[in-house]
C-alpha cells in the first residue's frame, strides 16, 4: 500500500513540474514575442510604404536587426510598464504641456473621410487619450496660424476602432499625401491637405516646432502600430 502511494505522489510532482516548466516556456516565449513584436510589426505594417517613399523614416533597412535596436526595444517595453500612456503628458515628459486654460474652444471635431474616422472628439482641456485626442501643444484656436500638435492612440490595425480612443489612430500609418483633414470649430468645417508624414524617435521634440505662415496640424501617434517604440508624425495645411 505504501509502494502504490509512494508511486502516486512521485507521478503527482512529475505532473506538476511538467506544467510548471510548460508554463515558464510560454511566459518566456510571450516575452520574447512581446519585446520583439516591433521588429515583425515594421515589416509587416511599415516597410512596404517606406520602400514605397510614401513615409519618410529614420529606421533604415539595414539597422532594423541592430543590437541597438534590440536594446532599445526591451528600454521601450520597461517604459510602457511603468508610465501610464493614457496620459498624454508622459508621452514627451521633457516637454511640459501647456496649461490647459482654453475658455473660448474647450474641444472640436476632427475627421479624416479616407480612414472612416468621423468628428471625433479633439479636447482642449484634458489630457485622458482614452476618451479623447488631444491638443497638446500650439494655438488656442486650432485655425489661427501655427501648428496644432494632436495626440491619439493607436495599437494593432485590426482592432481598429474610430469610435474608440484607444483604437482610433490604429491605421493612420495608411494614410497618403493629399488625403483630407477635416476640422470643426463650431459647427464650421475647414479641410486640411496632408502634405508629410514620418516616423520619429519617441524622444524627438522637434515635432512641437511651430510654422507661423499659415493653419498646420500634426497628428502624433505610436508606431509600429501595438508597440510605443517610435512615432508615427502626420502633417496637414489648411486649404479651405
Amino acid at each position: 500500500m505504501g509502494k502504490k502511494y509512494y508511486k502516486a505522489k512521485n507521478y503527482q510532482i512529475t505532473k506538476y513540474l511538467r506544467i510548471a516548466g510548460l508554463g515558464c516556456i510560454l511566459g518566456g516565449l510571450g516575452i520574447f514575442i512581446y519585446f520583439l513584436f516591433p521588429l515583425v510589426a515594421y515589416q509587416f505594417f511599415l516597410g512596404a510604404p517606406v520602400q514605397a517613399q510614401e513615409i519618410e523614416s529614420p529606421v533604415p533597412k539595414y539597422l532594423i536587426g541592430r543590437n541597438s535596436n534590440v536594446r532599445s526595444l526591451i528600454g521601450q517595453g520597461i517604459s510602457r510598464l511603468q508610465f501610464d500612456y493614457k496620459d498624454a503628458r508622459n508621452w514627451y515628459p521633457q516637454v511640459h504641456a501647456e496649461e490647459k486654460k482654453n475658455e473660448k474652444i474647450s474641444n472640436y471635431l476632427l475627421s479624416i473621410p479616407s480612414l472612416g474616422i468621423q468628428n471625433a472628439n479633439v479636447s482642449t482641456t484634458d489630457y485622458d487619450l482614452s476618451k479623447t485626442l488631444v491638443h497638446y501643444y500650439g494655438p488656442e484656436n486650432p485655425l489661427d496660424h501655427g501648428t496644432s500638435v494632436i495626440f491619439g492612440h493607436s495599437t494593432l490595425p485590426q482592432w481598429f476602432d474610430p469610435t474608440n480612443y484607444e483604437a482610433i489612430f490604429a491605421t493612420l500609418h495608411t494614410i497618403k499625401i493629399g488625403d483630407q483633414i477635416i476640422i470643426t470649430v463650431d459647427g464650421k468645417s475647414y479641410t486640411y491637405e496632408i502634405f508629410s508624414t514620418s516616423i520619429t524617435d519617441s524622444d524627438d521634440v522637434n515635432i512641437f516646432s511651430q510654422s507661423y505662415d499659415n493653419s498646420y496640424i500634426t497628428l502624433v501617434t505610436c508606431t509600429p502600430p501595438g508597440t510605443i517604440w517610435k512615432r508615427l508624425i502626420v502633417r496637414a495645411v489648411l486649404k479651405s
